[in-house]
């Protein structure tokens, strides 16, 4: 199993920047890729961004594209978004998810964090 602890969110106003992270703990991260997904009020959860195990392949939703940078750092099991020219649009809690396979459907991973709060004022 691994656990998913996610931080960074917070209150910016639009155009603003924020940095979440996702720290692992237990398997090897390195197994798994891992995804961002965000869920606004009253609304479906939805994929944000992936990374795969290697770090080498990197996938956005087409909101957040140009935007938002997805990286991973393997010493130290962590998982990045950057999050550039947020808009008030962005705002939602936002989650980390792993899974040995990289995919945008939310109920196809088995390890999820507890989610992190993002709210962008305009």
């Amino acid at each position: 199993q691994v656990q998913l602890v996610e931080s960074g969110g917070g209150l910016v106003q639009a155009g603003g920047s924020l940095r979440l992270s996702c720290a692992a703990s237990g398997r090897s991260f390195s197994d798994y890729a891992v995804a961002w997904f965000r869920q606004a009020p009253g609304k479906e959860r939805e994929f944000v961004s992936a990374i795969n195990r290697g770090g080498g392949g990197k996938y956005y939703a087409d909101s957040v594209k140009g935007r938002f940078t997805i990286s991973r750092d393997s010493a130290k099991n962590t998982v990045y978004l950057q999050m550039n020219s947020l808009k008030p649009e962005d705002t939602a809690v936002y989650y980390c998810a792993a899974d040995p396979f990289l995919q945008t459907i939310p109920d196809n991973y088995d390890y999820w964090g507890q989610g992190t709060q993002v709210t962008v004022s305009s």
